[in-house]
């Protein structure tokens, strides 16, 4: 907005009179004009045009400005235009209902000319500094979700992982994460979680646990070790009420062993080269929270080409239909095995789109992370 060369107006009255003397004082001094001697007619211009301010009546027959307002601020397409009320009444109780309901300022009748531009003008620097700052907060948050991400391994840059994964952040501090530790020619490292709560020290706490992944998850130290010592790291630097659901995948190519670590974290899908896929389920604490915390340990023997799925609970629980990942990663099982013969690298986006398609949108972050033996 502050780069705007012309700035629009909308001056809605009943008063054809008042409207002309609007448009001339306004339109001589650079401003485009709309007018509208109705409400209806005003919320219509306002949706197609956008304009930068209202200058609104409050009596009007039909639809009032306080009618009017509501309606505009009800709307996502309308509800950041500021709203100047133009009114014969200085009642502060009638002043108190306009500003409850989002104007910001008003000019009583008769009013000067040079009264409504000063107005104008004052509403228009207040709304582009506004405009000004939320553009710079969220060009700050959207360097932040750039610093997340690129934090998050990909497929190509860890062909020897044999991951596919999909990611999707709704805020732009998401609270899911992932990351793949190269442990050695034949071991790799898949860990998934949840941060509790979705706001910017989320996303310092991400890099938190990437840096105790690659210090703590080595040939030296049993995958119980390593989530054990993450855990106690944790536990001191998280702030009161933060933690994370974890499971943690450790395979080994060379044994075909598979060590699955679950810290209070959805369970993991296996689909077998050969055979129905099924639940790897486990009871655990979560991290950072206990410094005392168990965590649920299994380890199998894995086959060539069977295929593991790790995710968060977005994928599989939604609060509008009380599902949570307890109940719905049962239901979740033959979806598993319809895209069984999709590729490992395809196998996520295929799974989301499967669940969720292009009508439903899912409810919180997501991340799914399917690993090929």
């Amino acid at each position: 907005m502050g780069n705007k060369s012309s700035y629009t107006v909308l001056a809605v009255d009943d008063n054809l009179l008042n409207l002309k003397l609007i448009e001339k004082s306004l339109s001589k001094e650079g401003y485009k004009m709309f007018s509208a001697d109705n409400g209806p007619d005003a919320r219509a211009i306002a949706l197609k045009e956008n304009p930068d301010l209202i200058l609104l009546d409050i009596e009007m027959p039909g639809e009032n400005g306080f009618d009017v307002i509501k309606k505009l601020k009800d709307s996502p397409e309308t509800n950041a235009i500021p709203v100047i009320f133009l009114t014969g009444v200085s009642e502060v109780d009638s002043k108190l209902k306009g500003f409850d309901l989002g104007a910001v300022d008003y000019i009583i009748k008769p009013f000067h000319p040079l009264e409504v531009l000063a107005r104008v003008r004052i509403h228009l620097k207040l709304s582009i500094a506004t405009n000004s700052l939320i553009a710079d907060q969220a060009s700050k948050l959207r360097q932040i979700t750039e610093a997340q991400v690129a934090m998050l391994p990909t497929p190509e840059d860890n062909p020897d992982a044999l991951f596919g994964v999909y990611y999707k952040a709704l805020e732009e501090a998401g609270g899911d994460f992932y990351d793949i530790l190269n442990i050695s020619d034949k071991i790799t490292g898949y860990f998934v979680a949840d941060f509790s709560g979705h706001d910017i020290k989320t996303s310092y706490g991400t890099a938190s646990v990437k840096a105790l992944l690659a210090q703590n998850c080595t040939p030296v130290y049993s995958p119980a070790e390593s989530m054990k010592m993450i855990n106690d790291v944790l536990v001191e630097i998280l702030s009161d009420g933060k933690y994370l659901t974890a499971s943690y995948m450790h395979l080994n190519r060379t044994t075909k062993k598979m060590t699955i670590i679950n810290a209070g974290h959805p369970p993991v899908v296996c689909l077998p080269v050969d055979g129905e896929p099924y639940l790897i389920k486990m009871t655990g604490d979560v991290l950072g929270m206990f410094k005392d915390a168990q965590f649920g340990t299994q380890n199998i023997d894995v086959s060539e080409g069977d295929k593991f799925f790790i995710y968060s609970d977005g994928l599989v629980e939604s609060a509008q239909n009380k599902i949570t990942w307890a109940s719905g990663a049962d239901s979740l099982l033959p979806v598993y095995k319809q895209i069984a013969q999709v590729p490992y690298d395809k196998a996520p986006i295929a799974l989301v789109n499967h669940l969720f398609g292009h009508d439903a949108l899912p409810e919180d972050d997501i991340v799914v992370l399917c690993i090929k033996v």
